[in-house]
């Protein structure tokens, strides 16, 4: 079992960057895939990035290629999602989700795990 808890979300504005925390219990949380996720109102779920058990490995919805970067410290049990170049079409709640698959498993019911989310506002 593992317990997925997000922070760092907040308001930004446009152009600025925020680093988002997932922190997760469980002796186990090295040997899943990593993921972020978002949801907008009135919007699907989105895929953002994934990242494999040892970090070697990531993958990225192409709407954040080059301005979002996730990392994990599997000491830490955390895994980050940095980003940079925020817009206002980057509000959402911002999930972070784990998986057994690879990192190219990207739909969201290859997840087991989810966090509750934080909310990130961009003002333009």
């Amino acid at each position: 079992q593992v317990q997925l808890v997000e922070s760092g979300g907040g308001l930004v504005q446009a152009g600025g960057s925020l680093r988002l925390s997932c922190a997760a219990s469980g002796r186990t949380f090295s040997s899943y895939t990593m993921g972020w996720f978002r949801q907008a109102p009135g919007k699907e779920r989105e895929f953002l990035a994934t990242i494999g058990w040892s970090g070697d490995s990531t993958n990225y919805a192409d709407s954040v290629k080059g301005r979002f970067t996730v990392s994990r410290d599997n000491a830490k049990n955390t895994v980050y999602l940095q980003m940079n170049s925020l817009k206002p079409e980057d509000t959402a709640v911002y999930y972070c989700a784990g998986s057994r698959g690879s990192v190219y498993r990207t739909y969201r019911y290859a997840f087991e795990y989810w966090g509750q989310g934080t909310q990130v506002t961009v003002s333009s």
